[in-house]
């Protein structure tokens, strides 16, 4: 878009230096009308570009530079603020059209949106589940490393939601999605006694509310997804997620807990510790919880330090070893300090150093029975980070 402005910029300067007897009055390429739908429009490039240093075990294994994140958004909203849209494509994940919802894996958001009124909006397209937690609701430019249930979560489903603003301090959203963008032989390959469900969907509720003027605030949620049935019942996953945040001048803390009991198991990660010839397709019966806290200190307008706290833990209910020492097959640990220098002023670009450490660990079971070991996987990361307004 931008070669195309700059290509014709040039061509028209070219051709003011020769006069046209063709055309008497010469229309502009932009009219008024459309420089001000311009106005309306954002397009945005989100980036995150580091030096990544690897170690494994607390051994340095190998560094390189890389584009961890790149995204680029339009977004505006047309037709006197009734209609709205929002369009942003990943480029460092790999584009392959998904086989449920006919779009690219590398798409997050593909929605137009119409206000019904000042408080309520209808929205329908390829969109983020309203899941809820302040580690999901961040900017993924931010993110240095996600805790188990977002990293392994399909977040970008297509469908449509429903948005009331009961008060200026209280939203309300239902969102009716897709529960997948792939199918569910894709994603769970043949489990016993079970079939795809006519129409696997996705039941999402959410709220935010605002309370104290502002300084505490909450993003909650709860979802339960229907993938397939068994015995002419349907077997199901049910998500809640409780985000609660409170900001002071110099302070900002953030806390998730989120719950995810899954029949069969969404997430991924029970079923990728388990070796084929322990079990050949997706396990049930499992359930993840997690804690996830983020305390952030501003120390003037360009310096601000925080640390990342968080523990996921993954159980498999179906165990039948008696001399297992619990069902919790992994538990995971995170420690995410970091240091951002911000250097222009009132401009939303950052420099950081930032340690990601991951320490998981396994129970008896995982260790004998499915071949897992304790370890450490970690990086150091120095970068920069913005997300770059270009129009």
């Amino acid at each position: 878009m931008l070669l195309l402005c700059f290509v014709s910029a040039k061509l028209c300067a070219q051709q003011d230096k020769q006069s046209d007897t063709s055309v008497n009055h010469p229309v502009p390429l932009i009219t008024a009308t459309k420089a001000d739908l311009l106005n309306n429009v954002d397009v945005i490039v989100n980036t995150q570009v580091a030096l990544n240093n690897y170690f494994k075990d607390g051994k340095y294994s190998s560094s390189q530079f890389a584009v961890n994140q790149f995204r680029l958004e339009i977004k505006g909203k047309i037709f006197k603020d009734k209609v709205y849209f929002r369009f942003r494509d990943r480029y460092t994940k790999d584009p392959e059209t998904q086989s449920v919802d006919h779009i690219s894996s590398s798409t997050d958001l593909a929605f137009v949106g119409y206000n019904l009124s000042d408080r309520t909006s209808i929205t329908v397209g390829k969109m983020c589940a309203a899941w809820g937690g302040y580690e999901f609701d961040m900017n993924p430019i931010d993110i240095y490393e996600y805790n188990d249930i977002v990293e392994n979560a399909d977040n970008f489903l297509t469908g449509v939601q429903f948005t009331w603003m009961a008060s200026p301090d209280h939203t309300l959203s239902a969102q009716i999605l897709n529960s997948r963008t792939k199918t569910y032989t894709e994603l769970y390959e043949n489990v016993p006694e079970m079939e795809e469900a006519k129409f696997p969907a996705a039941y999402v509720a959410s709220w935010n509310g605002s309370f104290l003027e502002g300084k505490f605030q909450t993003l909650w949620s709860f979802s339960v997804f229907q993938e397939a049935n068994k015995n002419d019942k349907p077997v199901n996953m049910y998500y809640t997620a409780i985000g609660n945040q409170f900001r002071s001048k110099n302070w900002l803390l953030q806390y998730d807990f989120k719950w995810s009991s899954e029949e069969l198991d969404r997430t991924g990660v029970v079923s990728s510790l388990i070796p084929e010839n322990v079990l050949g397709h997706a396990a049930q019966h499992v359930d993840y919880k997690e804690h996830w806290l983020r305390i952030v200190y501003s120390a003037n307008q360009q310096w601000k330090l925080s640390a990342i706290g968080m523990v996921s833990n993954a159980r498999w209910k179906d165990i039948t070893d008696q001399t297992a020492s619990s069902k919790t097959l992994r538990t995971s640990w995170g420690v995410i300090p970091s240091v951002e220098f911000y250097p222009i002023e009132n401009y939303n670009l950052k420099f950081f150093a930032t340690y990601v450490g991951r320490y998981l660990k396994y129970n008896s079971y995982s260790k004998t029975t499915l071949g897992q070991t304790n370890n450490n996987p970690s990086r150091f990361m120095i970068g920069i980070i913005s997300p770059l307004l270009i129009l």
